[in-house]
């Protein structure tokens, strides 16, 4: 088994790397708008900025850090290939970033996967392993998988490469608010297994230190949030049905939730109904297509699980991978 394969990440990045990322990344993903809605304004009492990665490459922020990691593969590693594990935004933003490199991709994802991330994966020239979500451990199967073809893992979020690419996002968000004059109260972040927020927080929180930062979860799925009140990592069952199949985690990465226990504010849960809602909302009102997962920072202000009153409040919208089926039927409800 390659050392790749068990090696636990400890380094944590810095905001000299999350820069130096949104260097190498400078051409190669969208540099997304931050967005002012005067409905959205009025419903929460307070001045909301939305940040909508849904609009990036793949159709969400994953893009950003397994393009930033793949960039640093060496000549030999991307010859082997590389394998990722993922319920699907994760899978597309490795695929078209190895297809881009022209590096072989093997993806592990659910069975339960929505079809449209299955077939993007495909379709952008990835070779799909498909597993049951709740009998099989997804690591496992592509650690297996590189025992028996090579190659290099490319994992969703306890990366130190991966948090510096998500980062670019805060860092974005830092820049723009700062050249509008602003100064954030708070920023809420869609948190799964980490990395989005961590290599945020650590970008906004650079310019912008009294900013709060808060990770958004579902109720079910709230093993952050339960982690920070505790001090230290806890799993949930991760037995719920829920429609955030990218947000499904049971507990927090470790390299990530050492940065998050330091950097975030606390962490809010929203409900089913709240994300229904909140997707129904990007649609009529911001002109948006949002998937569940991507939409619970969002339904945090519209539940009034957190209170924007009077307050500077940045939401990111993490991805808009939904199938046309499900968003239908939330339209329809």
């Amino acid at each position: 088994m390659s050392p790749d394969a068990t090696r636990t990440v400890l380094s944590e990045p810095g905001f000299a790397d999350i820069e130096a990322a949104s260097k190498r990344l400078s051409g190669v993903v969208l540099r997304t708008p931050l967005l002012e809605s005067h409905y959205l304004n009025e419903r929460t009492g307070g001045r909301v900025l939305i940040k909508p990665e849904s609009l990036q490459h793949t159709g969400s922020f994953k893009y950003r850090g397994a393009s930033n990691r793949m960039a640093r593969l060496s000549a030999d590693e991307r010859a082997a290939g590389v394998i990722a594990f993922s319920s699907g935004n994760h899978a597309q933003a490795v695929a078209l970033a190895a297809r881009r490199l022209s590096v072989h991709a093997t993806i592990v994802m659910p069975r339960d996967a929505p079809q449209m991330k299955l077939d993007n994966t495909r379709a952008f020239g990835a070779d799909v392993v498909l597993y049951e979500r709740r009998q099989v451990n997804r690591e496992e199967v592509a650690v297996e998988l590189q025992g028996r073809i090579g190659g290099t893992i490319i994992r969703p979020f306890d990366d130190p490469d991966i948090i510096a690419g998500q980062g670019t996002v805060g860092l974005e968000i830092a820049q723009d608010v700062a050249a509008r004059k602003l100064q954030p109260d708070a920023m809420l972040v869609p948190c799964g297994g980490g990395g989005l927020i961590a290599g945020s927080a650590l970008a906004v929180r650079e310019s912008f230190p009294e900013t709060a930062v808060f990770s958004v979860e579902p109720t079910d799925y709230d093993d952050t949030r339960q982690s920070l009140e505790r001090g230290e990592r806890v799993g949930v069952p991760g037995e719920a049905p829920s429609i955030c199949d990218a947000l499904l985690l049971t507990i927090p990465g470790e390299l990530t939730f050492t940065m998050n226990r330091r950097l975030l504010a606390g962490g809010l849960s929203v409900s089913e109904a709240d994300v229904r809602g909140a997707m129904r909302f990007a649609f009529d009102y911001l002109k948006l297509v949002v998937e569940p997962g991507g939409a619970v920072a969002l339904a945090a202000l519209l539940c009034g699980a957190f209170d924007a009153k009077g307050k500077i409040v940045v939401i990111v919208l993490s991805g808009g991978n939904v199938d046309r089926e499900l968003f239908a039927q939330i339209l329809r409800d």
